[in-house]
């Protein structure tokens, strides 16, 4: 079976539109969400009936901290800027969506797989997977050989040995890399709705389930328009400059 998983699509219509229409023709059969749906974007309604609609249809969701700050912002430390976006996301969001969003879990399973938003060692506390040390956690905390987070915008992927060795590296665009089953693994898609790695193409990930091969896809999208949304909806400047740049 092959898996779409998107992650931080952050209210950003127009990726999440482009993302979509790449995954179906790249012919995946099952929607993994990684969370933070909201926040950041100009389209938070338009992205929680995206989502909502992919769950209806069976896709695993997860909750990310953006999320879960609509309704618990004083658990979160949150910048001025973030601040002043979740106030705007909350009056654009349905009695539904909230309560939609507050029903999802932290983590999810599916077969050798597990999914999270921030990391599976401690998934309530939204820690970042930021470099080796983090994945390793979260992969000895994993009783699943594949652990899928979002949360790092940046797209990267992490490997454990039988013998305690980790390493990492930085994926090529649509190359499809062996999951050796010797190892364990770690995978970060990327953010499709907020890129900061310097590439403003959307991120996400493909996963075939059957044959263990994963895929890291860039995926362009206009995100000049998504970057005026933002700008007409009177959030922060830096948050438009944010996509135009992929930082």
């Amino acid at each position: 079976m092959k898996l779409a998983i998107l992650s931080d699509l952050h209210a950003n219509r127009q990726a999440v539109e482009s993302v979509w229409a790449h995954a179906l023709d790249e012919g995946c059969e099952q929607t993994v969400l990684l969370g933070d749906f909201v926040d950041y974007g100009a389209d938070p309604a338009w992205v929680m009936d995206f989502v909502m609609a992919r769950h209806q249809a069976g896709a695993i969701v997860v909750k990310g901290n953006h999320d879960d700050a609509l309704r618990h912002e004083d658990q979160h430390h949150l910048g001025s800027h973030v601040l002043a976006s979740l106030a705007w996301t909350r009056e654009q969001l349905s009695a539904a969506h909230i309560a939609f969003i507050e029903s999802l879990p932290l983590t999810a399973v599916l077969g050798d797989c597990l999914f999270a938003h921030a990391n599976v060692h401690d998934p309530a506390h939204w820690g970042y997977v930021q470099g080796r040390m983090e994945a390793t956690r979260s992969l000895f905390a994993s009783q699943q050989p594949h652990v899928f987070c979002g949360h790092m915008h940046d797209p990267c992927l992490y490997h454990l040995s039988s013998t305690g060795k980790s390493g990492e590296f930085h994926p090529v665009d649509a190359t499809p890399i062996q999951l050796s089953p010797m190892r364990r693994w770690l995978t970060i898609p990327g953010s499709v709705g907020q890129p900061r790695d310097g590439n403003p193409a959307a991120c996400y990930a493909t996963f075939d389930t059957d044959s263990a091969t994963l895929a890291f896809h860039r995926v362009p999208y206009d995100h000049d328009a998504a970057a005026q949304r933002v700008l007409d909806a009177g959030l922060p400047e830096s948050l438009a400059q944010r996509l135009r740049d992929g930082r």
